[in-house]
Order: C-alpha cells, then structure tokens, then sequence
C-alpha cells in the first residue's frame, strides 16, 4: 500500500461506530437506537462509496 487514503480510515471508522451503535442499542432493548444507528451506517457507507466513485473518476485511485 503506497498511500493510506485518510478520508476513507475515518469513513471505516464511523462505520464500525455506527455498527457498534447497532450492538449497544440491541443491548439496551432500544428499537429506535437501532433504526436511528442503521440509518447512519447506511448514510456513512454510501458517502463513503460515493466519495470512492468521484476520487476513481478523477483519477485519484
């Protein structure tokens, strides 16, 4: 690996925070935790994606 790409280490990491939101919503019983930590990792991924697709089409990647 040449370059570490930070953009996409914290997009990983909030991902990984949203899915551990997930575990702790279902710990505490929380259905709205879980719905609202789901919407995030949704949200989280797909800038993430979306930020891969515009760094390849520029040429970045």
């Amino acid at each position: 690996m040449k370059n570490i790409k930070w953009i996409f280490m914290l997009y990983s990491l909030a991902a990984i925070l949203s899915m551990v939101g997930i575990g702790a919503a279902v710990g505490l019983r929380s259905i709205p935790g879980v719905l609202i930590a789901i919407l995030a990792l949704c949200a989280v991924m797909g800038m993430g994606f979306k930020k891969k697709k515009e760094m390849m089409d520029a040429g970045l990647l």
